[in-house]
């Protein structure tokens, strides 16, 4: 399973990014999706998540009604939807996948993922 994340950049506080996550994989229908990020001395931190169907998704209160998380199952691509961007929002972003269901596990959780994208940095200026 490979992921590439695109879509990062430099945008100003009030901006909106969409963020892309492409996945090469056959089942990735089967799969649940997640947004992490880290921004510099942090930990990484659950941003977003979406089941395999695309009809449960999952949002940190921090970004929660700024953010949204979709998935094209055609395009084996997640998106990430993210508005009104403030300067606490720059991280670099990663995309994961959840190949196997881990079902005791919470989509917040890094451990519900098997596989991570490579990062895109999103910075937003003041």
């Amino acid at each position: 399973v490979q992921l590439q994340a695109s879509g990062g950049g430099l945008v100003q506080a009030g901006g909106s990014l969409r963020l892309s996550c492409a996945a090469a994989g056959r089942a990735f229908s089967s799969w649940h999706m997640g947004w992490f990020r880290q921004a510099p001395g942090k930990e990484r931190e659950f941003v977003a998540a979406i089941n395999w169907s695309g009809d449960s998704t999952y949002y940190a209160d921090s970004v929660k009604s700024r953010f949204a998380i979709s998935r094209g199952n055609a395009k084996n691509t997640v998106y990430l939807q993210m508005n009104s961007l403030s300067p606490e929002d720059t991280a670099v972003y990663y995309c994961a996948a959840g190949v196997y269901t881990h079902s005791s596990l919470s989509y917040t959780t890094p451990q519900k993922y098997d596989y991570w994208g490579q990062g895109t940095q999103v910075t937003v200026s003041s």
